[in-house]
């Protein structure tokens, strides 16, 4: 876990994306809603992360906070599969093994409807606050649940706020895994060494994510709208000459929200008028860059 301030620098690798795309796009649907803190889960306080601050104390159920979450798997993951469906936009969802293991038709409904299922932690808790043989086990406990729910052996890895020191050794070391998303540093792919060996990680964003919602940043629906379109819009120009990926995070209990997924379709109304975007899961952006930008490429 060495950090690297310079990545591609002013050499930026002249990318060609599937069918002379100018930009890959990536959309993400975390899957938590269930896998949160929770009195009733044994832990020793509620989820504190929230749509509003709760004066509840930890040691108390925050009922107001949990029916939050039940909005995302109750309501906001169907609207989300039913957008993505519209515009034919396949996703990777972010899913945390137990939130699937309590509901199950949403754990088979993710893959068949053509949606790349990645590991997010059995719960929605950090791993990095684990020591290494606790995250081992965790890791090999995902693995173990999300293939029995879903049908689809997770191959990306991402965790709540990112990994530990130990987690790109254990992902390699459980084996099975392509790539994980456990970085926020580019707008292409990169590898990293591990062991001694390459290892690919695709970035992610919290800044084109509607987590800012309730993180502050974000005002209302539009101004989510705008800095999607905005950041879009950057990318696509600059892939004129050098094409880029832009991730797009969405929160079931978030943009699922009525409102909040207008700002969702109409982004994707708005990108899809353009020729040259490829809208791809996660894996597919790894598995083309492994085939054609791998190691022996020297990126």
């Amino acid at each position: 876990m060495q950090r690297d301030f310079i990545g591609y620098g002013r050499e930026l690798p002249q990318v060609q994306w599937p069918q002379d795309a100018r930009i890959a796009i990536s959309m993400v649907v975390n899957y938590e809603e269930g896998a949160e803190y929770s009195l009733l889960d044994g832990d020793s306080h509620h989820e504190t992360n929230g749509e509003v601050p709760s004066p509840v104390p930890a040691g108390q159920r925050d009922l107001y906070n949990e029916s939050f979450f039940e909005y995302g798997s109750r309501v906001g993951v169907w609207r989300l599969l039913d957008l993505l469906d519209r515009f034919q936009v396949p996703a990777t969802f972010f899913c945390c093994a137990l939130a699937l293991e309590r509901n199950p038709e949403a754990a088979r409904e993710i893959p068949a409807r053509g949606h790349e299922v990645c590991g997010h932690g059995y719960r929605w808790e950090e791993y990095h606050l684990m020591d290494r043989e606790e995250e081992r086990r965790a890791i090999a406990k995902t693995v173990e649940s999300l293939t029995r729910t879903t049908g689809q052996r997770p191959l990306g890895w991402f965790t709540r706020y990112g990994p530990s020191v130990n987690t790109r050794e254990l992902v390699v070391e459980e084996g099975g895994f392509i790539y994980d998303s456990g970085a926020l540093n580019d707008d292409l792919p990169h590898f990293v060494d591990v062991n001694e060996r390459p290892w690919l990680v695709v970035p992610y964003s919290m800044e084109t994510n509607d987590a800012r919602f309730w993180r502050g940043g974000l005002v209302g629906v539009g101004d989510f709208y705008e800095y999607l379109k905005d950041t879009f819009d950057c990318l696509y120009r600059e892939g004129q000459t050098h094409p880029k990926m832009m991730s797009v995070g969405l929160h079931c209990r978030i943009a699922g929200r009525p409102a909040r997924s207008m700002a969702v379709e109409r982004f994707l109304e708005y990108a899809k008028g353009f020729p040259g975007v490829w809208f791809a899961r996660r894996i597919d952006i790894a598995r083309w860059w492994l085939e054609h930008y791998g190691p022996a490429a020297g990126l």
